[in-house]
């Protein structure tokens, strides 16, 4: 537009016609400013459209808030905003209401956890998938069904992601997008054509949500039986969804996706990457070479930051500012006078938020299998109370951490006389069949090695109630296949009846001092029937009974120790309360847990050995700051006079559990133990945890031992270890010493107590 004007006054005759009006103007009377009503005249031209074009570029994108931010202070206008992926989050925010200070805040509180942790607290999971954290399985869950193996389409779902996005945008609901406070477009990609998907109404949220669906890592959104991707892929820099709002200037932010260099290119992950980037930036440059004189390119210098430092956002922030400023004798030309600026942004600052209205009804839409009455019961979001955004979010997560869903979203429907919230809940596609691997390993660098490969097949929602049905394989020191049939006998879960089965060997080592000087076979066979009661997700209450076999012989060993009878009869009356309330239960930073157990090995059932064993433990964790400190104990002995026999009494000893000692060392009658145990954080991780420093003191005592001459007394020991959480497991590096001489180096791969 300045070269136009510039190029207006090269003209003789409109320099003439500029020198007359000029002196008529000189020769007229000043006018009050008072008698001047910007809003009343008519202005003599018309100021040009300017509309503000922000590219996606990952975490790259929180430049674009240091853009605006100089906007705002030059008061350059934005008529309209078109964006791509993380352009469409921070244009989507701005152009529906938000304030440059709002998007610092909430850019302030985001991390990769938060966008990317997708289950609800832990403390809210139901009991049976707090369980599922005792096995060290490894891997995304693989969906079975009638067309094969079925996998997720992204890392993540979306869910969480959509909270956040949630938050950002400041009006909820439908909406055409020319009637938001700014104008505004978002672009993403339609994975079945390849082609660009120009959005020009819709949820804002959601909206949001399908332009920075990065395939592989992000789940396809679902629009209009459309299956929605990153817009990086066909319009990254959208300049011509601008050019369709019939900007007169564009002001285009280019925070780019770098390519990777040479030597960073080191596997599939980085290989796969680099052809995305390839994939975008041609594009990219397409657009940039769309764009005329007029416009204004600007592109922050961000090479000390990648597409995935969402953890550095305020980071990034800053360098859009200083590329902003770069250019302001060109962005100057496009000023508004105070008034008329503060006005404009008054007219875009308007915004709702999610009225705090209650709604007649809670919907579940398309679930074919799941029962909507047992979703419900677990929202703390009810019908003909008020809605509250935050609470609403948590439900989603909490119905998402079901497991039965591939992605959770909610929209209202206004409908005659009420008003209904509709949850949308897709069920994964492949149906309620999933198949999990799991892997466990541990070694003390001398003479033990173990190894366990996990296997678990679920078939979920088989009626109704929720019925479940559970088989796991396992294989190595331990080995064994058992089924579980639970069955829920109320839409709630409250109550439930639970008929299993079994079959497992495992080795049992006996030891005098620090010698291994036996082993035992013990292979056994066991039915049993439970029934319970479910407290909420805090725990569960069973009482059963079971009957079974166990064939028990000496394997290595001296004659002495052959047991009275090889071929058992077992039958026993059991009761087994789990209460759970930790955060993690592989590096925990705060709550507690605990359990209590009775074995009532009975006549009355058959069995040759009667005798009553139980057992109870309690954790409770705590953090300040980065420090952590958890306190556990586990105490157990016998009820009577009765003593427990060889293949079911109490081994103890290993890392964490009487470190120092070897696995399983320790073999007696009654154990006491507790441990203090201090960790800290040495190394945040993205989308993992990270690694963790600690030490743990210990002390325990092992009554009335197998052996005649091994420790009875108070024993203590202490330990130093890194702990990983690693992608395949949490994975420990020890060392372990005894107050009596005993220590030991150790490794773990999967939770070693």
């Amino acid at each position: 537009m300045i070269n136009r004007i510039e190029g207006f006054f090269s003209y003789p005759r409109a320099r003439a016609l500029a020198t007359f009006f000029a002196a008529l103007l000189l020769c007229t009377p000043a006018l009050p400013a008072s008698s001047i009503d910007p809003a009343n005249t008519p202005a003599i031209s018309k100021r040009p459209k300017i509309c503000l074009v922000l590219s996606g570029g990952g975490a790259r994108g929180a430049a674009h808030v240091g853009v605006i931010k100089v906007l705002e202070e030059y008061r350059i206008p934005i008529d309209c905003i078109a964006g791509t992926s993380m352009g469409a989050l921070v244009g989507g925010a701005y152009a529906s209401g938000a304030s440059v200070a709002e998007m610092e805040d909430i850019m302030r509180s985001v991390s990769s956890e938060l966008l990317f942790k997708e289950t609800p607290p832990r403390q809210e999971l139901s009991i049976r998938r707090k369980m599922d954290d005792n096995s060290s399985f490894i891997g995304p869950e693989i969906g079975v069904g009638n067309k094969g193996l079925g996998f997720a389409k992204g890392i993540v779902s979306g869910v969480q992601l959509q909270s956040v996005l949630r938050r950002l945008a400041k009006l909820k609901g439908y909406y055409n997008f020319d009637k938001l406070p700014i104008p505004f477009r978002a672009v993403a990609t339609d994975l079945v054509t390849g082609k660009a998907v120009v959005f020009k109404e819709g949820d804002i949220a959601n909206v949001m949500r399908a332009s920075m669906s990065v395939p592989g890592a992000v789940a396809p959104a679902e629009f209009g039986g459309m299956m929605l991707v990153d817009g990086m892929l066909t319009s990254n820099l959208p300049v011509d969804a601008a050019r369709g709002m019939k900007a007169d200037i564009i002001i285009a932010v280019n925070v780019g996706t770098p390519l990777l260099k040479r030597e960073q290119l080191n596997g599939i992950f980085g290989v796969t990457g680099q052809m995305l980037s390839i994939l975008t930036e041609q594009n990219v440059q397409a657009s940039i070479a769309s764009l005329k004189p007029d416009d204004i390119l600007i592109a922050p210098e961000l090479e000390d930051f990648s597409t995935s430092d969402f953890d550095r956002l305020q980071d990034i922030a800053p360098p859009g500012e200083a590329a902003a400023r770069k250019l302001v004798a060109r962005l100057s030309a496009l000023s508004l006078p105070p008034a008329e600026y503060a006005a404009l942004r008054k007219r875009q600052s308007v915004y709702e938020t999610l009225a705090e209205n209650t709604v007649d009804e809670i919907r579940f839409e398309n679930l074919r299998q799941v029962n909507p009455i047992s979703v419900r019961s677990i929202m703390d979001t009810k019908a003909g109370q008020p809605v509250q955004q935050e609470v609403l979010d948590q439900d989603l997560r909490r119905i998402y951490g079901l497991g039965n869903f591939e992605n959770v979203n909610y929209r209202f429907l206004e409908e005659p006389g009420r008003r209904v919230l509709a949850i949308e809940a897709v069920e994964k596609s492949w149906g309620m069949d999933t198949l999990r691997f799991g892997l466990g390993m541990s070694s003390d660098f001398k003479s033990d090695s173990f190894f366990n490969l996990l296997g678990s097949y679920r078939r979920y929602w088989l009626n109704s109630l929720g019925g479940e049905w559970r088989t796991d394989m396992q294989i190595g020191r331990s080995s064994g296949l058992t089924t579980e049939f639970y069955q829920p006998l109320n839409p709630e879960g409250s109550f439930f009846v639970a008929p299993h089965a079994g079959i497992t060997t495992r080795e049992q080592y006996v030891y005098q001092g620090d010698n291994r000087i036996a082993s035992y076979f013990n292979k056994e066979s066991l039915l049993g029937l439970d029934v319970g009661t479910v407290f909420r997700h805090y725990g569960e209450l069973r009482f059963g009974v079971q009957r079974g076999t166990l064939d028990t012989h000496l394997d290595t060993g001296p004659t002495n120790l052959m047991p009275p009878l090889q071929d058992i009869s077992r039958g026993a009356y059991t009761t087994r309360l789990v209460l759970d309330q930790m955060d993690n239960l592989r590096f925990p930073r705060s709550g507690w847990r605990s359990g209590l157990g009775i074995y009532n090995s009975a006549s009355s059932l058959g069995a040759d050995q009667p005798y009553t064993k139980w057992d109870g433990d309690a954790s409770t964790a705590f953090s300040i700051d980065g420090h952590t400190f958890q306190l556990s104990g586990k105490v157990g002995g016998t009820l009577g006079s009765n003593m427990l026999p060889a293949y079911d009494q109490f081994q103890w000893g290993g890392f964490l559990q009487q470190s120092g000692y070897a696995t399983g060392q320790l073999l007696g009658q009654s154990m006491k133990f507790g441990r203090l145990m201090y960790y800290n954080r040495i190394m945040k991780g993205t989308l993992l945890e990270g690694a963790y420093g600690g030490i743990s003191l210990e002390a325990g005592q092992v009554d009335k031992p197998l052996i005649s001459g091994n420790p009875t007394g108070l024993l203590k020991s202490a330990s130093l270890f890194i702990g990983v959480d690693s992608p395949i497991g949490p994975a420990y590096l020890g060392y372990g010493r005894a107050m009596d001489g005993n220590s030991s180096f150790y490794f773990y791969l999967g939770k070693p107590f």
